[in-house]
Protein backbone atom coordinates (compact mmCIF):
# COMPACT_ATOMS: atom_id res chain seq x y z
CA UNK A 1 0.00 0.00 0.00
CA UNK A 2 1.33 3.40 -0.98
CA UNK A 3 1.92 5.81 1.87
CA UNK A 4 1.82 8.92 -0.32
CA UNK A 5 -0.10 10.38 -3.24
CA UNK A 6 0.63 13.17 -5.68
CA UNK A 7 -1.22 16.39 -4.87
CA UNK A 8 -1.42 19.19 -7.42
CA UNK A 9 -3.21 22.44 -6.60
CA UNK A 10 -3.73 24.73 -9.59
CA UNK A 11 -5.19 28.24 -9.76
CA UNK A 12 -5.75 30.28 -12.93
CA UNK A 13 -2.50 32.14 -12.15
CA UNK A 14 -0.12 29.30 -11.26
CA UNK A 15 0.58 25.84 -9.92
CA UNK A 16 0.16 26.65 -6.22
CA UNK A 17 1.45 23.32 -4.88
CA UNK A 18 2.75 20.07 -6.37
CA UNK A 19 4.25 17.40 -4.16
CA UNK A 20 3.73 13.90 -2.80
CA UNK A 21 1.81 14.05 0.48
CA UNK A 22 0.26 11.81 3.14
CA UNK A 23 -3.12 13.53 3.28
CA UNK A 24 -5.42 16.37 2.34
CA UNK A 25 -8.33 17.76 4.33
CA UNK A 26 -10.69 20.08 2.47
CA UNK A 27 -14.39 20.82 2.08
CA UNK A 28 -16.79 20.17 -0.77
CA UNK A 29 -20.42 21.17 -1.15
CA UNK A 30 -21.22 17.73 0.31
CA UNK A 31 -19.14 18.31 3.46
CA UNK A 32 -15.63 17.88 4.80
CA UNK A 33 -13.37 15.40 3.00
CA UNK A 34 -10.23 13.68 4.15
CA UNK A 35 -8.14 12.25 1.32
CA UNK A 36 -5.55 9.59 2.05
CA UNK A 37 -3.54 7.27 -0.23
CA UNK A 38 -5.68 4.68 -2.04
CA UNK A 39 -8.79 6.90 -1.83
CA UNK A 40 -11.55 5.84 -4.19
CA UNK A 41 -12.02 7.91 -7.36
CA UNK A 42 -13.98 11.09 -6.80
CA UNK A 43 -14.95 14.34 -8.45
CA UNK A 44 -16.47 17.00 -6.19
CA UNK A 45 -17.18 20.73 -6.09
CA UNK A 46 -14.98 22.63 -3.64
CA UNK A 47 -16.24 25.24 -1.18
CA UNK A 48 -14.12 28.08 0.15
CA UNK A 49 -12.40 26.71 3.25
CA UNK A 50 -9.20 26.32 5.20
CA UNK A 51 -7.67 23.20 3.66
CA UNK A 52 -4.81 21.25 5.22
CA UNK A 53 -1.99 19.24 3.67
CA UNK A 54 -0.14 16.56 5.65
CA UNK A 55 3.37 16.30 4.24
CA UNK A 56 5.52 13.14 4.15
CA UNK A 57 7.34 14.32 7.31
CA UNK A 58 4.00 14.56 9.16
CA UNK A 59 4.07 18.37 9.12
CA UNK A 60 0.62 19.87 8.57
CA UNK A 61 0.28 23.01 6.49
CA UNK A 62 -2.99 24.94 6.27
CA UNK A 63 -4.02 27.24 3.42
CA UNK A 64 -7.05 29.03 2.02
CA UNK A 65 -8.71 27.32 -0.94
CA UNK A 66 -11.59 28.85 -2.84
CA UNK A 67 -14.27 27.35 -5.07
CA UNK A 68 -13.27 24.82 -7.67
CA UNK A 69 -13.11 21.13 -8.52
CA UNK A 70 -11.50 18.25 -6.63
CA UNK A 71 -10.48 15.20 -8.67
CA UNK A 72 -9.15 12.01 -7.06
CA UNK A 73 -7.89 9.15 -9.24
CA UNK A 74 -5.00 6.69 -9.52
CA UNK A 75 -3.05 7.96 -6.52
CA UNK A 76 -3.28 11.52 -7.88
CA UNK A 77 -5.34 14.33 -6.44
CA UNK A 78 -5.92 17.56 -8.32
CA UNK A 79 -7.54 20.68 -6.92
CA UNK A 80 -8.49 23.24 -9.54
CA UNK A 81 -9.25 26.34 -7.46
CA UNK A 82 -10.25 29.88 -8.27
CA UNK A 83 -7.72 30.92 -5.60
CA UNK A 84 -5.33 29.37 -3.08
CA UNK A 85 -3.21 31.27 -0.57
CA UNK A 86 -0.78 30.46 2.23
CA UNK A 87 -1.64 32.20 5.53
CA UNK A 88 1.36 34.55 5.31
CA UNK A 89 0.21 35.75 1.86
CA UNK A 90 -3.31 36.72 2.89
CA UNK A 91 -4.00 40.44 3.05
CA UNK A 92 -6.26 40.60 6.13
CA UNK A 93 -7.31 44.20 5.49
CA UNK A 94 -8.43 43.36 1.95
CA UNK A 95 -10.30 40.27 3.18
CA UNK A 96 -12.06 42.26 5.91
CA UNK A 97 -13.07 44.92 3.36
CA UNK A 98 -14.39 42.23 0.97
CA UNK A 99 -16.39 40.69 3.82
CA UNK A 100 -17.92 44.06 4.75
CA UNK A 101 -18.85 44.78 1.09
CA UNK A 102 -20.49 41.37 0.67
CA UNK A 103 -22.39 41.68 3.95
CA UNK A 104 -23.59 45.14 2.83
CA UNK A 105 -24.89 43.66 -0.42
CA UNK A 106 -26.76 40.98 1.54
CA UNK A 107 -28.46 43.64 3.65
CA UNK A 108 -29.69 45.49 0.55
CA UNK A 109 -31.40 42.38 -0.94
CA UNK A 110 -32.60 44.38 -3.95
CA UNK A 111 -31.20 43.63 -7.38
CA UNK A 112 -28.41 41.39 -6.10
CA UNK A 113 -27.53 37.76 -6.50
CA UNK A 114 -27.98 36.51 -2.91
CA UNK A 115 -26.07 33.26 -3.47
CA UNK A 116 -23.14 35.13 -5.00
CA UNK A 117 -23.06 37.54 -2.05
CA UNK A 118 -23.21 34.66 0.46
CA UNK A 119 -20.32 32.98 -1.34
CA UNK A 120 -18.32 36.22 -1.21
CA UNK A 121 -18.89 36.42 2.57
CA UNK A 122 -17.86 32.77 2.99
CA UNK A 123 -14.72 33.32 0.89
CA UNK A 124 -13.70 36.33 2.99
CA UNK A 125 -14.41 34.57 6.29
CA UNK A 126 -12.39 31.49 5.31
CA UNK A 127 -9.54 33.68 4.02
CA UNK A 128 -9.45 35.42 7.43
CA UNK A 129 -9.52 32.04 9.22
CA UNK A 130 -6.67 30.77 7.05
CA UNK A 131 -4.57 33.84 7.83
CA UNK A 132 -4.50 32.70 11.46
CA UNK A 133 -3.42 29.10 10.78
Amino acid sequence: MSKLFKLKIVTPQKVFFEEEVKGLDTETIEGKRGILPMHSPLIAILKPTVSKITKESGEEKGFFSSTGILKVSNEEVTMLCDAAEWPEDINRKRAEEAKARAEGRLEEKDKIDIERAKLAVLRAVKRLEASEV
